[in-house]
């Protein structure tokens, strides 16, 4: 079967940036593009009388959001291999059921049933962390490249999925790595001087596991340029003010379950809602680098 990454359509602005996306990623990867749209049952299926012609306008209507899609593709990478379904059902689970057999899958930060005031779409956190490969949620045009990835790490099993994808886009893309741990300054009472020290060595500890964890990865990819940040923060803050001068976050999930935002872990949800570019949700099992 030819290696393929996935992209959700549905003809908002937010999924045409996705789909932008996706073709470059596809191009990178040397795979093909499979561009997907699901109508939805309460669109098809409305147990009411309708008028003559009515799901077929619906048909009609999926069929020219694929076109349009296509051809915004096939724009952005003229040799590209391109493939487009049709699919009814709900559009989490149609994606979920594509993402199987997909090098990855793609989706705006929010649909045509998105609201204004919201942030993220209810498909990108339905899928992100939720599939057994990585959920790319784009936001924004990738016009400007900056030449850089932010990484979130913490020495855990998920992290090590995301560093492992970080540094595979960043050789990829020929980007710089931003590589970023974060420790939380322990609480302490009155009389924090006496903990001087004691900070201190739990700065010194916590640079040992960012380098520690780093070095495997230094010496696989010797051509990548990192950039190591060991900080005193919470990860969501110190992340999404980095991704301000990134094309993509990577970050790690917890791993697959019914329930998206325990599943998915804070810092992860909270990084999807506010980065400042697109974010990667690597599966601590995925198939992140090639080798699994």
């Amino acid at each position: 079967m030819t290696a393929q990454v996935v992209v959700g359509a549905d003809g908002s602005s937010p999924a045409d940036d996705a789909v932008e996306w996706a073709a470059d990623d596809a191009v990178r990867r040397g795979c093909a593009l499979k561009i997907v749209h699901v109508c939805e049952p309460w669109t098809g299926d409305i147990p009411l009388q309708t008028p003559p012609g009515f799901r077929d306008s619906i048909t009609e209507y999926g069929q020219s959001v694929l076109e349009s899609a296509a051809e915004l593709a096939r724009g952005r990478a003229p040799h590209l291999e391109v493939d487009t379904v049709l699919e009814a059902g709900r559009v989490a689970e149609v994606l979920r059921g594509e993402a199987e057999d997909a090098e990855q899958v793609v989706v705006g930060s929010r649909g045509l049933g998105g609201f204004t005031g919201l942030l993220l779409g209810s498909v990108s956190l339905a899928l992100a962390g939720q599939v057994a490969t990585p959920v790319v949620v784009v936001r924004g045009a990738s016009e400007q490249t900056r030449g850089q990835i932010v990484v979130g790490f913490d020495g855990s099993a998920h992290s090590e999925a995301a560093l492992a994808y970080a540094f595979e886009e960043a050789s990829r893309r020929q980007s710089k790595l931003h590589a970023i741990h974060t420790w939380q300054m322990p609480v302490v009472g009155p009389g924090a001087f006496v903990y001087t020290s004691l900070i201190e060595d739990i700065r010194a500890a916590e640079r040992r596991v960012s380098t520690d964890t780093l070095t495997a990865w230094w010496e696989k990819y010797p051509k990548v340029e990192v950039e190591q940040t060991v900080v005193c923060g919470h990860p969501v803050d110190v992340i999404c003010k980095a991704s301000a001068a990134a094309d993509l976050v990577v970050v790690g999930s917890r791993g697959l379950g019914r329930f998206g935002s325990a599943m998915l872990g804070s810092v992860s949800h909270g990084i999807l809602h506010h980065a400042r570019c697109s974010v990667a949700v690597v599966p601590p099992w995925g198939r992140c680098d090639g080798s699994t």
